[in-house]
């Protein structure tokens, strides 16, 4: 009879493990959701840089972002005529598909200035990014 042996030890599968969003922001951008006029001036650490501006609703953000969307013009203009009203829709089939995960993953700000470590300013009207990226914020802009 062979002699048995261990086997090597062979590790688990590996865990996927996403950014974990801060509970407070995420709470704070689900209470901003319910008000589509709501604006609360944000100051956020993302990738070791400030980013300001104030927070709006998902709801907010998608009515300025298709509104400026119509406004693009050029070569291609065209093929956004729909594009956000297809969004929407995705959106909606997903939200159906994900009922039930509750909390935003998304947070969304208007009149948004990044400041890098350069000191340079990128200001852009919308911006739009994951909470799982945020490592730090604060209420209030910068002066």
């Amino acid at each position: 009879m062979p002699a048995e042996h261990d086997a090597p030890h062979e590790p688990a599968a590996p865990a996927v493990t996403g950014p974990v969003p801060d509970l407070q922001l995420q709470m704070l951008v689900r209470l901003v959701g319910q008000d589509p006029q709501a604006a609360l001036p944000l100051t956020l650490v993302i990738g070791g840089g400030l980013l300001y501006g104030d927070l709006i609703s998902h709801e907010a953000w998608t009515t300025d972002w298709a509104r400026r969307l119509r406004g693009v013009d050029g070569p291609g203009a065209q093929l956004l005529e729909h594009f956000p009203e297809q969004v929407d829709q995705v959106v909606a089939d997903e939200r159906g598909r994900l009922a039930g995960q509750g909390l935003p993953q998304w947070l969304h700000l208007r009149d948004a200035t990044s400041v890098a470590a350069t000191g340079r300013a990128v200001v852009m009207p919308l911006w739009r990014g994951r909470l799982g990226d945020v490592s730090g914020w604060s209420l209030g802009k910068p002066e």
